[in-house]
């Protein structure tokens, strides 16, 4: 086996040794399973491009060299055909599906099978570290391996063999895509959708060109991103973005029309049909995060005296695109909701019973439109439901929320309080392998704060204390950052833990003196034992002392700010979530660790005479 990275850049010679240039590209024909190389690439004097065919004058190669069979003279250039491509130039650091896996990955290397002394054959692509590794050096990737199998974690290899690829980046001025309507075809909606989030942005619209309306507005309404989902729908056409619309379900539609500016939406809306249009009308007219934003107008419901020869016609006559019906809601003579069919009762009664004697109508959980969605989707789980149903003040049916809506908040929900919290929620292979990384940054950032705030103070005022007691200046501010990290953290928990309209929760000026109260006996606690450690530590050291006691009272100030500042972090947290901003914890802590090295260093400066006491 080789790789196309051990061959990039060898040296090619003709038959007398004379060296003619070096590899520059490989050249296969696709239409093979695994296709055979056919055209080599070299870049000769002068860096002057020359494509020569591989089985003509190729003899042999090996990880050093490429020797042809003929002299230079006898070479005849040739041209690449239009069903090959250069390996390097359209794969190589290029994105494509994993049509096996249904992903999108990058290639970082190609793995190339020498079935024989002079032919080729391409395997796959290598899509995982490695492949980065060896682009760098085969000698730092051979160490790398050692040293992983060493620590008992052994980085394998990640090929995804060609039979299963298909190429998305080509020739950017002329886009060709591989990806067949076959090939969409076969996929879910939600599969589609989660290889357009992964692409790159001038490929993700003309890869969703080739999808039919059915599937178009299907995927549109499996995005994780509606931001992302608008800016497709911005790019497309106003009269094919409008039937889209008309295809997806009432509440998914007017989740993405909210995401448009409002001319554009007005203008998609104003195109649609009128029954399609109130639906997406009457459900934008309620607020953001509500059960009337969420759910979905296309319900069944018939009056009381109804039979289940009545149910069973209309179920018949439903169109095809029609919400998935999970119950049949009675209404009575006033339009108010006063009981649901499962259909189960219905599959086992008699076609002459009422629709009324086989309905639950004793404690109906019902949600109004105006309840929040978390709330809803709670209900939904907490009563083993797979519908709720959104009624008014009157009890009038106005839709109904979904078991899918209702888990796709609750997913929402959960992966917000995840970032708030400072964890990821991402399983992909990439943020797998920056998995320690990112771990070690988040729960030891105070590490690096430390580091870099203690080089810069010892620098600062080794002037004036010199280097050894400038040193012993910073050796207090670990546990300032610490106790801000800490600080945030208590902040992120409690705004994950209370709801301000919670009766039970806190109130702010509970936690301003819960923060003065943990700020005061932290701080005297750390003054406390670091004046005592400094005291028997350093003894009769004056300037030492000096020095040292003052980063202790530089602490003891930067703590105390730490905590202080709790509710204010918390009064942040909760304007953002009003204002449906995401936060992360991490971000907040990292906040609060530069503001403690801030006061610290500016405490410092006050206490040393810098700027004056």
């Amino acid at each position: 086996m080789i790789y196309l990275s051990q061959m990039l850049g060898n040296p090619v010679y003709d038959l007398d040794g004379e060296k003619i240039g070096k590899v520059n590209d490989l050249g296969i024909a696709t239409g093979e399973v695994f296709p055979r190389v056919t055209a080599l690439a070299v870049e000769g004097p002068g860096k002057t491009p020359l494509m020569i065919s591989w089985r003509k004058y190729v003899d042999s190669f090996d990880d050093d060299k490429v020797q042809l069979k003929v002299v230079a003279t006898d070479i005849r250039f040739s041209y690449l055909q239009p069903n090959e491509v250069l390996v390097a130039r359209d794969l190589l650091n290029k994105q494509i599906v994993d049509t096996r896996g249904l992903r999108v990955v990058r290639v970082n290397d190609l793995k190339l099978s020498d079935t024989s002394s002079s032919q080729l054959r391409l395997l796959g692509a290598e899509v995982g570290v490695r492949g980065l590794l060896r682009s760098l050096s085969p000698g730092f990737e051979r160490v790398v391996l050692k040293i992983s199998r060493a620590l008992g974690k052994p980085i394998p290899e990640k090929i995804i063999a060609w039979n299963y690829m298909d190429l998305l980046d080509r020739d950017l001025s002329n886009v060709k895509l591989s990806v067949s309507h076959k090939t969409l075809d076969d996929m879910h909606p939600a599969d589609i959708a989660d290889i357009l989030e992964r692409l790159d942005p001038r490929l993700r619209g003309q890869v969703f060109a080739q999808l039919d309306d059915e599937q178009a507005s299907e995927t549109m309404a499996e995005f994780d991103d509606d931001a992302m989902a608008a800016e497709i729908m911005g790019d497309m056409e106003e009269t094919d973005a409008s039937r889209m619309l008309s295809e997806m379900d009432p509440d998914d539609a007017a989740e993405l029309v909210s995401e448009l500016d409002y001319d554009k939406a007005e203008k998609l809306l104003r195109l649609m049909g009128v029954k399609e249009q109130k639906a997406i009308r009457q459900l934008l007219g309620y607020r953001e995060d509500t059960a009337g934003r969420i759910m979905t107008s296309e319900v069944v419901s018939l009056p009381e005296d109804a039979t289940a020869a009545d149910a069973v016609e209309k179920l018949r006559n439903l169109e095809d695109d029609f919400e998935t019906v999970y119950y049949i809601y009675l209404t009575d003579d006033e339009g108010r909701l006063s009981g649901v069919v499962t259909l189960k009762a219905l599959a086992i009664a008699n076609p002459t019973d009422r629709l009324s004697a086989i309905a639950i109508d004793d404690d109906l959980i019902t949600a109004s439109p105006d309840e929040d969605q978390e709330d809803v989707a709670e209900d939904i789980a907490k009563y083993n439901l797979v519908a709720l149903p959104v009624v008014d003040d009157n009890k009038r049916l106005l839709g109904i929320v979904t078991v899918d809506d209702a888990l796709d908040v609750l997913e929402d929900e959960h992966a917000e309080d995840l970032r708030i919290a400072g964890a990821t929620t991402s399983d992909s292979d990439d943020h797998r392998s920056l998995e320690g990384l990112v771990w070690l940054m988040r729960n030891e950032a105070w590490f690096f704060f430390w580091m870099l705030g203690a080089a810069a103070l010892t620098a600062f005022f080794s002037p004036t204390l010199g280097a050894a007691n400038a040193l012993l200046l910073t050796t207090s501010l670990p546990v300032a950052v610490i106790a801000a990290s800490d600080a945030a953290s208590y902040a992120t928990s409690s705004f994950l833990e209370y709801d301000p309209d919670d009766e039970d929760a806190p109130s702010t000026l509970g936690f301003v003196l819960k923060g003065l109260g943990l700020g005061i006996v932290f701080s005297a606690l750390v003054g406390l034992v670091g004046m005592a450690f400094a005291t028997s530590a350093l003894g009769n050291a004056v300037g030492a002392l000096a020095a040292t006691s003052k980063g202790v009272s530089a602490a003891v100030v930067s703590i105390l700010i730490s905590f202080i500042s709790i509710p204010v972090y918390l009064a942040v947290l909760r304007k953002r979530d009003e204002k449906n901003l995401e936060t992360s914890g991490m971000t907040l802590s990292l906040v609060a660790m530069t503001i403690a090295l801030v006061v610290f260093a500016v405490v410092c400066c006050i206490l040393l005479g810098v700027w004056g006491a």
